[in-house]
C-alpha cells in the first residue's frame, strides 16, 4: 500500500479564497474590512518571516493587515497595554501577539489580557474552555486545520478510533477536544507513554505533534490509517546542510498508511489559512452577522 498525499498547500489555498469571499461580503455588509493586529517583540528571525506571511496572506484575502514591532526591551506593562489598547479597537477583529516573547514578559499574562473574542490564536483560557465544553470558540489555527484536512479526506469521523500524540495547549488538547465533538474514541499519547507503538498500531486517526524529529516509524501504523504530521523540525542533511522533517518517519509511515501529510507542505500552510478564517469568524461574531460556513469548526 501507498498512502495517498493529503496536499496541504492545496487545501490551504482553497480556504484562503473562501475566506476571502466572507471578507469581501463583510465588507459590504459593514462598510469595512475585517483587521487583523500583530504584535512583534524583538527581531527573533523566525518569528519576523511568520509575521511577514502573516501580513501578505491577510492583503491577499483582502482583510487589513497591523503591524506592531517592539524591542526586545519592551516591558510587560507595556506590551500588555497595547494589548488593551487593540481590544478597544473597533476596527481591529483579531489579535496575535507572536510568541515566544522576552524573557522578562510572562506570555499567560499577555495572553489573559487578550479579548477572547479577539483571540484569533485561540490560546485563552475562556477560548479553551469554551472548546472543552462544545460551546463556539475560536479554535487553535494548527488543529483546526488538522480536522479540515481530516473531514475532507474521511468525511464523517463518528466512531474511529484516533490517537494524539503529544498534549501541548496549543496543538495537543485542543486536537483531542476536535476529535472528541466528532465523536471520535480519543487517546491522548506522549512521549512517556507506556507502550506507545500499541497505542498508536489501534488508531484509525494518528496526529503526531510531539516535536521529535521521525518518532512515528511505519511498523506503529495500522494499515489503511490517516496520518497527520504536525511536526516541523530542522535536522542534518550531511555535506554542512539541513532538511526539515516531520514528527513522522515519512518513508515507512507511508508505505502502510491509507493518507498522510508531507513536511512540509502538508499541516504548515493550513495555519496561517486557519488564523484568517478565525479572523474572519471573530469578525462576524462581534458584529453580529452570520458565520461564513466551513470557515470553523
Amino acid at each position: 500500500m501507498t498512502a495517498e498525499l493529503i496536499d496541504g498547500k492545496a487545501f490551504a489555498q482553497q480556504l484562503r479564497a473562501r475566506v476571502a469571499d466572507a471578507a469581501s461580503r463583510f465588507h459590504k455588509d459593514a462598510g469595512r474590512i475585517p483587521g487583523l493586529a500583530v504584535v512583534l517583540v524583538g527581531e527573533d528571525p523566525a518569528s519576523s518571516v511568520y509575521v511577514k506571511s502573516k501580513g501578505k496572506a491577510c492583503l491577499e484575502a483582502g482583510m487589513k493587515s497591523i503591524e506592531h514591532r517592539l524591542p526586545d526591551t519592551t516591558n510587560q506593562a507595556d506590551l500588555i497595554a497595547m494589548v488593551e489598547q487593540l481590544n478597544a479597537d473597533d476596527h481591529v477583529d483579531g489579535i496575535l501577539v507572536q510568541l515566544p516573547l522576552p524573557g522578562q514578559i510572562d506570555d499567560k499574562a499577555v495572553i489573559a489580557a487578550i479579548d477572547p473574542a479577539k483571540d484569533v490564536d485561540g490560546f485563552h483560557v475562556v477560548n479553551a474552555g469554551r472548546l472543552a465544553v462544545g460551546e463556539d470558540a475560536l479554535v487553535p489555527c494548527t488543529p483546526l486545520g488538522c480536522l479540515m484536512l481530516l473531514k475532507d479526506r474521511m468525511g464523517d469521523l463518528t466512531g474511529l478510533e484516533a490517537v494524539v500524540i503529544g498534549r501541548s495547549n496549543i496543538v495537543g488538547k485542543p486536537m483531542a477536544q476536535l476529535l472528541l465533538a466528532e465523536s471520535c474514541t480519543v487517546t491522548i499519547a506522549h512521549s512517556r507513554t507506556k507502550d506507545l507503538a500499541d497505542v498508536v498500531r489501534r488508531a484509525d486517526i494518528v496526529v503526531a505533534a510531539v516535536g521529535r524529529p521521525e518518532m512515528v516509524k511505519g511498523d506503529w501504523i495500522k494499515p489503511g490509517a490517516v496520518v497527520i504530521d504536525v511536526g516541523i523540525n530542522r535536522v542534518d542533511a550531511g555535506e554542512g546542510k539541513t532538511k526539515l522533517v516531520g514528527d513522522v518517519h515519512y518513508d515507512s509511515c507511508a508505505a502502510v498508511a491509507g493518507a498522510i501529510t508531507p513536511v512540509p507542505g502538508g499541516v504548515g500552510p493550513m495555519t496561517i489559512a486557519c488564523l484568517l478564517a478565525n479572523t474572519v469568524t471573530a469578525c462576524c461574531r462581534a458584529n453580529g452577522l452570520a458565520e461564513p460556513e466551513g470557515l470553523t469548526a
